[in-house]
């Protein structure tokens, strides 16, 4: 067989590594998929992608795969992505696309500008999911300089800590053990949002399954979300992130609206996953 063609996308720098499935099913490993995802020994992304045929009749099924070879369940900005592809094939103007977490509309802005509607979040503490009964809005976590997140789903599990100096937070060194946090029973995405003012939000997010990346959609959701909640920001705002900015719209139906870039960096092909 021949090998596997594949585009790498990236959506305010989240980058990814698109698999089609349609014509035939893509299967690998978890070692496989770290393979993949290394930046020295492989392509290099932040998440593997996977179009699939939806039987259901969204235009396409999405799997997300984490740089780890987990899988997740949402990823905003691989979803931009993907309406991209879809509606460059078919010239439409409206794609829904289906993941593990359910149904995603996207509408084509214009030439690379993308808008998702990631649904409604999740806002108590077994949607989170957290491991005991509390306030979502205080989350009884804290590690070193930061304490006292909010935290929400929206399609995977996000605790939000705001912060008064992100440039100088050790996001790396933190990010890693609050994402295993006992209260986390999937292990969450934690993100340290700077409030800059009623409309804009600087904001980074240590993924989980994948680290500290340059753009988290999901991410970018949840600290709007969670502002808003907190009284800190309006329902919409310009999420501000290390590779680029997102534009948040949390609607009076409880829908998050995201906005945002979907680039084609490059095509390839990949040996034979066998």
């Amino acid at each position: 067989m021949d090998g596997l063609p594949f585009l790498k996308m990236q959506g305010a720098g989240n980058d990814f590594v698109v698999l089609d499935g349609r014509a035939r099913p893509v299967f690998f490993s978890g070692a496989q998929a770290r393979w993949i995802a290394d930046r020295r020994l492989g392509v290099g992304c932040d998440q593997i992608i996977v179009i699939e045929l939806d039987a259901a009749g969204a235009d396409a099924f999405m799997r997300i795969f984490n740089a780890d070879g987990s899988e997740a369940g949402a990823c905003g900005n691989a979803t931009r992505c993907v309406a991209a592809l879809l509606a460059e094939e078919t010239g439409a103007r409206l794609v829904v696309i289906r993941t593990v977490a359910g149904l995603l509309p996207c509408e084509i802005l214009g030439p690379g500008l993308v808008e998702v509607d990631m649904g409604a979040p999740g806002l108590e503490w077994g949607d989170v999911p957290l491991s005991a009964a509390m306030d979502t809005l205080h989350v009884k976590l804290a590690m070193g300089p930061v304490e006292d997140p909010a935290a929400c789903s929206m399609g995977n599990p996000h605790a939000t800590f705001f912060v008064d100096d992100l440039a100088h937070l050790p996001v790396e060194s933190i990010g890693p053990v609050l994402e295993k946090a006992r209260i986390f029973p999937d292990r969450a995405n934690i993100g340290f949002a700077q409030v800059e003012g009623r409309e804009s939000i600087r904001l980074r997010v240590w993924e989980r399954g994948a680290g500290l990346t340059l753009a988290c959609g999901s991410g970018a959701c949840a600290a709007l979300v969670n502002a808003h909640r907190r009284g800190l920001a309006a329902r919409r705002a310009v999420v501000v992130l290390d590779g680029g900015e997102l534009l948040i719209t949390w609607r009076d139906d409880g829908h998050v609206l995201m906005r945002g870039p979907a680039v084609t960096a490059f095509a390839g092909t990949l040996p034979d996953l066998g």
